[in-house]
């Protein structure tokens, strides 16, 4: 017991507070990482935390989640157009199956050869979208790219420029199609956190993602994200 407002709960030999409980706001905190597969008890203490004190009620499953996600993409969307980017990967699969799911044909999804994709990396990725009934689009923009990055050496000034390029490609496409209002994206939760900084300037960049930290200011979409509260295993 260090005070009357703090209340040491953990120690070891070389360190006297692992964790501790500040009564005057309720607030507990941790030095060191109960979520990784060595720490002893780690996942009764986070189950402890999350449904003893917080109250969870550990009703979350994915089926309910996607469920509630389509209807809150059905809502925020309506009648509007939905222009995706596609990555290759799960995230923004993901992302567009769900959005697909709410609201059909007024999506496209935009799959950009930017120049930085493995060999035949590009054709291979059409090639395997096919069987998931999505209106895709195909575009090689690789000179774009190339022109912007050529002399940056930075890695977070070369993530911004290929954040910038892309928006460009997917603006240059929506006014192909036409009345496209939102941008889909397939950022996850750990995308915000290690970008966090330079979204928010209230954390240290660890890099910044280019659907997140290296978006310009100004757009003409807004953004739907509906996996962003997600991380990689909750899919």
């Amino acid at each position: 017991q260090v005070s009357d407002k703090i209340q040491i709960l953990a120690s070891t030999k070389d360190v006297n507070v692992t964790s501790y409980y500040a009564k005057s706001c309720n607030f507990y905190g941790l030095q060191f990482h109960p979520e990784v597969t060595h720490s002893d008890f780690g996942e009764k203490i986070l189950k402890n935390f999350s449904v003893d004190i917080c109250g969870c009620s550990q009703t979350w499953t994915s089926k309910l989640f996607v469920e509630n996600t389509v209807k809150k993409l059905q809502n925020t969307i309506g009648d509007d157009k939905v222009i995706l980017g596609l990555s290759g990967g799960v995230d923004s699969t993901v992302a567009g199956v769900l959005i697909h799911r709410a609201i059909g044909k007024k999506l496209t999804c935009v799959f950009v050869d930017n120049g930085l994709l493995r060999k035949n990396e590009f054709e291979a990725v059409l090639e395997s979208y096919k069987n998931l009934c999505l209106n895709i689009i195909g575009v090689d923009s690789k000179d774009k790219f190339y022109k912007d990055l050529f002399g940056k050496i930075d890695p977070e000034e070369k993530r911004k420029s290929i954040g910038k390029v892309f928006i460009k490609v997917f603006e240059e496409q929506a006014n192909k199609i036409g009345d496209i209002k939102w941008l889909a994206q397939g950022t996850i939760y750990p995308d915000v956190i290690e970008s966090a900084g330079a979204a928010s300037g209230k954390a240290e960049v660890i890099k910044s993602h280019h659907n997140v930290g290296g978006l310009p200011e100004k757009m003409q979409f807004e953004l739907v994200e509906p996996l962003k509260e997600l991380f990689k295993d909750d899919k």
